[in-house]
């Protein structure tokens, strides 16, 4: 196929860098005459993230509280049937103790649960993948394009040509529909994923990607006092976007938000309040939350430490 083709030609590395082609081996680095990585390498390895925490957490690995949540599964042994999940027609929050893990199709040696679907009234997928050693990735349906970022652990992609890439913790990909590729783990790992069927733009076509959060400039949020960065990039070749967003204790959102655009969001860390039309939730590390379009929404960080999510947003193309 030949945007296939094309998508599969070119991998556009958003960490930044010298702009030259390199592979790690033992340690060093190799420059290639060509491939089909752009790299970017710190002293960590590649696409390393600063941790951002206080100096209490720093200890613990970035996003520990997404698997760790305060009100995880054990602290809740003692509320038999009680949870924070709740589903509506226009709205979901998904807590971490009402997670259902299984088999994913067509992945071996990975479980998943799935956390917003169409049958809700999504038109975008999005679960959670657990990956063991020896976990690989089958490829989503034809016309679907995928999206993942590593939550914990290290995942090796890899495309059709046979060129591989390490992601770690805060570092994502891009792969555009019916792109050829892998997801592979040979340690304990967790990835977020989304997947929709990609909407075609005539004359515009997607490029495959590999970034990392720490490497994508803060942008400007006119009225707003929160961070926001972007993971894709807005040109009309990508139908939906991933934003990192970032509230310090006591910051909120001044527009209360209603629009057409659907949203999944992922807390990553820190607590605070979410409303989701008329409703109030307490919402923290780990939680996920559905918005259907035109439903008003807002939120408030509290408690001590940052507040970080990953939100999905539909763009660049007409509500029609």
């Amino acid at each position: 196929m030949e945007d296939g083709g094309r998508a599969a030609g070119v991998w556009q590395q958003q960490c930044g860098g010298s702009g030259h082609w390199y592979e790690m081996i033992r340690g060093g680095f190799v420059k290639w005459a060509t491939g089909l990585f752009k790299h970017a390498f710190s002293e960590e390895g590649y696409c390393s993230a600063p941790s951002g925490l206080s100096t209490e957490a720093k200890a613990k690995p970035l996003y520990w509280k997404v698997d760790n949540p305060t009100l995880s599964p054990v602290h809740l042994k003692d509320l038999p049937g009680f949870t924070r999940s709740i589903y509506k027609t226009t709205h979901a929050l998904i807590s971490p103790e009402s997670h259902v893990y299984g088999p994913l199709p067509d992945w071996s040696d990975t479980t998943g649960a799935y956390l917003i679907s169409p049958e809700m009234g999504s038109h975008f997928l999005m679960y959670l993948a657990k990956l063991k050693d020896n976990s690989r990735s089958g490829l989503p349906l034809p016309g679907v394009e995928r999206f993942i970022f590593v939550l914990q652990g290290t995942v090796t992609v890899t495309n059709a040509t046979g060129v591989s890439q390490l992601l770690k913790v805060d570092s994502y990909a891009y792969f555009p529909p019916n792109f050829e590729h892998s997801i592979e783990s040979d340690v304990l790992g967790t990835i977020v994923v989304f997947e929709r069927r990609y909407s075609p733009l005539a004359n515009h076509i997607p490029e495959p990607l590999v970034g990392s959060t720490d490497k994508q400039p803060l942008l400007e949020t006119p009225g707003e006092i929160f961070e926001l960065r972007k993971l894709i990039p807005t040109s009309l070749a990508y139908d939906f976007n991933i934003h990192i967003m970032d509230f310090q204790p006591g910051e909120f959102l001044n527009v209360k938000e209603v629009h057409y655009n659907q949203h999944g969001l992922l807390l990553l860390e820190g607590q605070g309040i979410y409303r989701l039309g008329d409703s109030w939730y307490p919402v923290q590390a780990g939680d996920v939350i559905w918005m259907a379009p035109f439903i008003p929404q807002w939120y408030a960080a509290l408690g001590k430490t940052r507040t970080r999510y990953l939100i999905y947003k539909d763009a660049n193309r007409s509500p029609l």
